[in-house]
């Protein structure tokens, strides 16, 4: 974690994004493995999505239909 600390000390104003391999695989594994394809290709919609709004749609579509059975798996 020392990096990101560094980074924001060296880089004040950078913004950080997190991987999208490492935050998917986090995300699936609070899924039981039943469910995983699907919502991996869900996620993929997210960030394959063309616009913001695209992308924005794609996660509102996520969390409605995982949000309750899977709430960990929906928050930050």
């Amino acid at each position: 974690m020392g990096f990101w600390a560094a980074l924001h000390e060296v880089y004040g104003k950078t913004r950080v994004q997190r991987c999208w391999v490492h935050k998917t695989a986090n995300v699936l594994n609070a899924m039981p493995k039943s469910v995983q394809p699907k919502a991996k290709a869900h996620l993929k919609d997210i960030w394959m999505a063309e616009t913001k709004t695209g992308a924005d749609a794609a996660f509102d579509f996520f969390v409605k239909v995982y949000g309750v059975e899977y709430a960990k798996s929906c928050s930050e």
